[in-house]
């Protein structure tokens, strides 16, 4: 008599596919930023980037505080591509409308001042670990009326948060010196397709 060889189902651990409780975790309780593929772009385009920290961070708006944000401001100023064109500090986050010239220079630009600050803060601090409380989120902005609403909004955020008048001396409307800090764009809207619609 002969036997059928008859083969058996041999149980094997299954990759990929939607999982409750997989892919990359947030750094706090809760994502406080979308972890979604962010817009691709190959030209120099204006972004609208915020940047959190933790809760036990100090106050972004000391004076020494703000005196390191600037000086990581300073030795990013045009690196890796990207150029920072306005920015406002505030008590637990940043505001900062950039100019990159592609979605990886942008990536590569915010990780490197994302370090930058960090360690320029746990110094102050004394103190080690993470400082941003998840990745940063980002806007970009295409027309010339986008881009003028998010430079008010990120020059008028202090009077929006703490109220008061006059320029804001933790944003780059404060700054008496622009050179050094802030890049010169090159993209058209930044250039020139804004003043439409200031104008406006």
């Amino acid at each position: 008599m002969t036997r059928t060889a008859t083969q058996l189902p041999l149980p094997l651990p299954r990759r990929g596919g939607k999982r409750r409780g997989a892919g990359r975790k947030p750094k706090g309780p809760l994502a406080l930023v979308s972890h979604r593929a962010r817009a691709r772009f190959d030209k120099p385009t204006p972004v609208h980037v915020t940047l959190r920290v933790l809760e036990d961070v100090w106050n972004l708006r000391s004076r020494r505080a703000f005196r390191r944000i600037r000086a990581c401001f300073e030795k990013s100023c045009g690196r890796f591509g990207a150029r920072l064109v306005e920015f406002s500090v505030q008590g637990n986050h940043l505001h900062l409308i950039v100019e990159a010239d592609n979605n990886a220079a942008l990536s590569r630009a915010l990780q490197g001042l994302g370090i930058r600050i960090a360690k320029a803060l746990n110094a102050m601090m004394k103190r080690a670990g993470a400082v941003f409380a998840d990745h940063y989120h980002s806007r970009l902005l295409k027309t010339p009326t986008e881009l003028v609403n998010a430079i008010r909004y990120v020059l008028g955020n202090a009077a929006h948060h703490f109220g008061g008048r006059g320029r804001d001396p933790f944003s780059s409307a404060g700054l008496e010196e622009r050179a050094g800090v802030l890049a010169r764009p090159l993209g058209w809207l930044l250039r020139v397709g804004w003043k439409r619609a200031a104008a406006s």
